[in-house]
């Protein structure tokens, strides 16, 4: 299977080590655990920000082929820095089947290594790196995706996956 590299030096995670365990709870203040998912492939993707463009596109592409994906073994888990009642709107809104992590304090995302310089329209600034891990039954990274396709994720994962 094809691997994508990060193209920075803040990734410190490769294919191969074991995932950060994560301890939190979802938009719904329910336990996500990472160990509860052992025998899953998992689909980990950190977004910047609820209800932007890029985003929703992601997040509606991976619920549009929900399906597909839990019949080839991946659970999936959304990532970013916003509130709990942030991702329960965007969740709402979007009908999204899937669990998100407010990560307000950026515990996860500092232990993923996805929290670094961006730009945008000129500006610098530190922020969520847009990364999607697929983590293996046995707990490792399986691979690492840094140049996410938002409106064709789903078939992206497929392709790097080999199904």
């Amino acid at each position: 299977m094809p691997e994508i590299i990060s193209k920075t030096a803040r990734m410190k995670l490769k294919v191969g080590d074991p995932a950060p365990m994560i301890n939190a709870k979802d938009q719904h203040g329910k336990a996500v655990n990472l160990a509860d998912f052992k025998g899953s492939k998992v689909i980990l993707y950190f977004y910047p920000k609820d209800d932007t463009p890029g985003c929703t596109a992601e997040a509606c592409n991976l619920r549009d082929n929900y399906d597909d994906l839990l019949d080839k073994g991946f659970k999936i888990i959304g990532v970013s820095a916003d509130s709990a009642e942030s991702h329960s709107k965007f969740t709402e809104k979007y009908r999204l089947p899937f669990p998100l992590i407010p990560d307000t304090e950026k515990k996860v995302i500092q232990d993923y290594g996805v929290w670094g310089p961006k730009k945008f329209m000129g500006k610098s600034y530190d922020g969520i790196v847009r990364t999607t891990f697929i983590i293996s039954e046995d707990g490792k990274i399986g691979q690492i995706i840094t140049d996410v396709k938002t409106k064709d994720h789903s078939d992206q994962i497929f392709k790097i996956m080999g199904l």
